[in-house]
């Protein structure tokens, strides 16, 4: 009867142990999006405006953009976000100029950033190879199918370089009159490090020949906490 009971006992303890080692919390990598106050990402912003009845067809502008994690707010869906604040300046020597106040937040596993009150879904989390999101899933825009690319791989861009980053692919796509091609790179404990965006009306595949359109073109400068 004690050889049983022994035996019984010495099992239990295995199964105990094997469900301990199951129950490792998984990595969610939500600090691909850092959601705590004073968390900031400063660029250099290259922006073309294309229109071809203009009386600058290709009106070209460059400035600086600081985005910035501020105080909690309830949000546009009644929930507790933060305030995604943008600040302008037109050379490093200006004061920074407070452009727009948006909201983010981390609901379930997406990271959602409200712009002009549109809803986007930025990441989805944990990234991997596998994940298809709709980025206009709670807005009134058109589907934009993102996934990620490169996930966990190091980047480099002007004097930085990046352990860890992740690509999201949100269009490529190339007709006789439409050329859009949009992705963002986020660095691990940083934020968004780069960010690509094309959105233009061509004639018959050629990309240089726009009607219409925007280009805009992020590229980190400076980042950290005040």
């Amino acid at each position: 009867m004690l050889k049983w009971a022994y035996i019984i006992f010495v099992g239990c303890c295995i199964l105990s142990c094997g469900k301990d080692d199951n129950t490792t919390p998984m990595n969610f990598y939500d600090t691909y999006f850092p959601l705590s106050s004073g968390v900031y990402v400063d660029y250099h912003v290259r922006e073309i405006i294309h229109d071809e009845l203009s009386a600058n067809p290709h009106d070209t502008s460059s400035y600086y953009l600081r985005t910035q994690i501020s105080d909690t707010v309830i949000d546009n869906q009644g929930r507790l976000a933060y305030k995604f604040m943008r600040l302008i300046r037109m050379d490093t020597t200006d004061t920074w100029e407070i452009s727009d106040v948006w909201t983010t937040i981390r609901n379930n596993n997406n990271i959602e950033l409200t712009e002009e009150n549109q809803r986007k879904v930025k990441l989805v989390l944990p990234p991997n190879n596998f994940t298809i999101w709709d980025a206009n899933a709670y807005n009134t825009l058109n589907t934009m199918n993102c996934f990620y690319e490169d996930i966990h791989q190091p980047f480099s861009i002007n004097s930085f370089s990046f352990d860890s980053t992740i690509k999201v692919q949100q269009e490529d796509v190339l007709n006789l009159v439409s050329y859009r091609k949009k992705y963002e790179v986020y660095a691990n404990h940083v934020g968004l490090i780069q960010k690509y965006y094309k959105d233009l009306v061509i004639s018959n595949f050629d990309t240089l020949n726009i009607s219409s359109g925007i280009e805009l073109i992020y590229n980190c400068i400076d980042f950290g906490v005040e």
